[in-house]
Parts: structure tokens; sequence; C-alpha cells
């Protein structure tokens, strides 16, 4: 499986929010570690519900924390 066209800061987010842990924010928002590490590879994309519960974990608007953009071909 490929990369999504979704892009995320989520590692970034933790680093500022108090080197908060996967651990954590998985914790918070209601999903596995495995769930985050894979969002933050860009391995997975997560629902609207998850991507909506992880920006209100930042305190963030859903656009800080998510990007979509078309994948290029050349």
């Amino acid at each position: 499986m490929g990369k999504t066209q979704i892009k995320n800061n989520i590692r970034t987010l933790r680093f500022f929010h108090d080197e908060m842990t996967q651990q954590a924010l998985a914790e918070k928002v209601g999903v596995t570690r495995q769930t985050i590490i894979a969002l933050e590879q860009e391995k997975y994309s997560p629902s609207l519900e998850l991507a909506f519960r992880i920006a209100l974990a930042f305190d963030e608007p859903l656009t800080s924390v998510f990007s979509y953009g078309p994948s290029r071909r050349f």
C-alpha cells in the first residue's frame, strides 16, 4: 500500500505540545498507537471523525493538522 494524498503535521504538533507521545495522543483520540504511527508515516488516511478528534486534541483547525493535494504524475 502506497502513501496517501493526505498530508499531516501530527508529529510536529506533538512536539510543540510538550513533546506528547504517540501513546498519549492515541489514548486522547481513542485509537491505538499503531494508528498514530501509520498516520504520521502517511500510510493511513483517517476517517473524518478521527481527523476532527486529532485536531481537537491539539486545539487546532482541521486544516492546520491535515492537508490534501492531488498526486503528481510525471
